[in-house]
């Protein structure tokens, strides 16, 4: 990758591959299920009432409230060295980046870049995606265990999801144990590089630079190195108010990203349980973090109605699973089209003024 221009990181072929799984998946799920009872979405558009719009439109005020808290929280892990125009367009860059990658692989690659692009050391960029990370990680380490118990572990494990690895079968339970699993690990890590033994840390890529591989990015990794402990630093000095604003806004954000699909389901069907259908998503969201497809495309189509089904009326799935992912992934795809082109001339124009 080419930091002289930024396009470069988003070709055609990554935004159009997750498109067209994950249009192409919902539009065959939709017309299967229009085979087995075409009356149903009949039913939807003849009796569609001003409080489903209403719902819909409280779906969207979720989602503008998750963007909200994400740009906050970044604002504030930069020390506001971030405006809310940069916070903007970096949290819909890191979304876009986040949509058209393997979920398995997360935006996070991207993130350090685009971070790093706005001026921010590569140092504290990585920092601050880190602590970003860390954070996330605590919301689900915390919160996920918390709801399952809540509503009983006998109903919030209750689908025939299956998961094959290398001739191994998974149920949801062992998928959700090894995800939620690999989370605590990865706080782990992330603890002890910035807030422990961040110097070890710095140590680890000195003795990696050293090494043939990774001697063409010696200089790179050895500032890395010093901007982290550097930033540790910083980090370490923060005050209790800070750390609570932070996880509040982590909680909010992911909390509300998650609360998009109770008022969707309200729009189309009664809906008794609101927590269960929370739980569910924790879980199912586990399941989404293991596609190895760009943005879950097609995987989270067909998961949508082995978690979520019960709540839905029969024949009605997939038409939901489409409005969903058109609120929760599709709006990024095209905000981060819009985005990176303003993006990319601010951030080669100021590289230019500094040369």
């Amino acid at each position: 990758m080419k930091e002289n221009n930024p396009l470069k990181l988003f070709s055609v072929k990554r935004i159009l591959l997750p498109l067209l799984i994950g249009i192409g998946v919902a539009v065959w799920l939709v017309y299967k299920d229009m085979r087995q009872d075409s009356d149903v979405l009949l039913q939807i558009v003849r009796s569609w009432t001003w409080q489903a719009s209403m719902y819909l439109l409280l779906a969207v005020c979720c989602g503008i409230m998750r963007d909200l808290m994400y740009m906050y929280r970044i604002r504030l892990l930069s020390d506001k060295q971030l405006s809310w125009k940069q916070s903007f367009q970096v949290i819909m860059l890191w979304e876009f980046g986040s949509a058209i990658t393997p979920s398995v692989v997360g935006g996070s690659a991207l993130a350090f870049f685009i971070v790093s692009l706005e001026g921010i050391p590569v140092g504290r960029s990585t920092a601050i995606v880190m602590i970003t990370a860390l954070l996330d990680e605590l919301f689900y380490i915390v919160i996920a265990p918390l709801t399952i118990l809540a509503v009983g572990v006998s109903s919030a494990f209750h689908t025939d999801f299956r998961f094959n690895v290398f001739g191994s079968q998974f149920g949801e339970v062992q998928v959700f144990f090894l995800g939620y699993g690999f989370m605590c690990l990865l706080t782990v890590i992330i603890l002890v590089a910035i807030f422990f033994f961040p110097k070890g840390f710095r140590r680890l890529l000195y003795n990696m630079a050293s090494r043939k591989p990774f001697r063409r990015w010696k200089n790179k990794m050895e500032k890395m190195g010093d901007d982290i402990v550097t930033s540790s630093v910083e980090f370490k000095g923060k005050g209790p108010l800070f750390w609570i604003k932070a996880y509040l806004c982590t909680v909010l954000s992911w909390t509300s990203r998650f609360v998009v699909l109770n008022f969707i389901l309200l729009a189309f069907s009664p809906v008794s349980d609101h927590l269960l259908v929370y739980a569910r998503q924790l879980i199912m969201w586990i399941v989404l973090c293991i596609s190895p497809t760009p943005g879950s495309s097609g995987i989270a189509e067909f998961a949508f109605p082995l978690f979520i089904g019960e709540f839905m009326k029969e024949g009605t799935h997939a038409a939901i699973a489409l409005v969903w992912r058109g609120f929760t992934y599709y709006p990024y795809i095209i905000l981060g089209l819009l985005v990176l082109p303003y993006w990319t001339k601010r951030v080669i124009d100021r590289k230019k003024k500094k040369v």
